[in-house]
């Protein structure tokens, strides 16, 4: 099954920051949509039964205090001029998530899944498929916008299913933090 690790953005109040902008930018880009809003930790593609257990086991051995984080600004991979991935930032809580973020890493490079690129974090909110004519500018305008705050509370391995209709997360595993 295909799988990877996550944080959810599950704060009503960003999520409702999130979807406005998504509104006000109206472009021509497929918004992501709301319940899928994450932090893809490791992407760690096809995976069988018995790896699933042992990335469980790995997950479950993570300790962490929960602790928040403030989404700000709007950005685009690989550059303004020609994205095919908009996102949104973090502010504070960033040395907190990158922490969590390596611990989490490690456990997962012990298994032999190695990350293939430094983490930058941020939460995907349209995917480009087609060049869109100013959209520098339009991003510029949000480029200190805050969505909001939220706590990190738990990490997921989740599985993905793709289909014509986007993608389908499912939970396969919850790691809470501790209060």
């Amino acid at each position: 099954m295909r799988t990877f690790v996550a944080i959810e953005v599950n704060n009503n109040n960003v999520l409702n920051s999130i979807h406005q902008i998504q509104s006000e930018l109206n472009i021509k880009a497929k918004p992501v949509e709301l319940h899928n809003m994450h932090f893809t930790i490791q992407f760690l593609g096809e995976v069988s039964e018995e790896m699933v257990r042992k990335i469980s086991d790995a997950l479950n051995g993570i300790e962490f205090s929960t602790f928040s984080i403030t989404f700000t600004g709007i950005g685009a991979f690989p550059k303004p001029n020609s994205p095919r991935i908009i996102w949104i930032g973090v502010n504070d809580g960033i040395n907190e998530l990158e922490n969590l973020v390596e611990t989490m890493r490690a456990k997962l490079a012990d298994l032999g899944f190695n990350p293939d690129k430094k983490f930058k974090p941020h939460v995907t909110i349209f995917r480009v498929k087609n060049k869109i004519e100013g959209l520098a500018d339009k991003l510029e305008k949000y480029s200190s916008y805050s969505f909001g705050k939220q706590e990190i509370s738990e990490i997921k391995l989740k599985k993905s299913e793709l289909t014509p209709n986007g993608p389908i997360y499912t939970d396969l595993l919850v790691v809470k933090g501790k209060q």
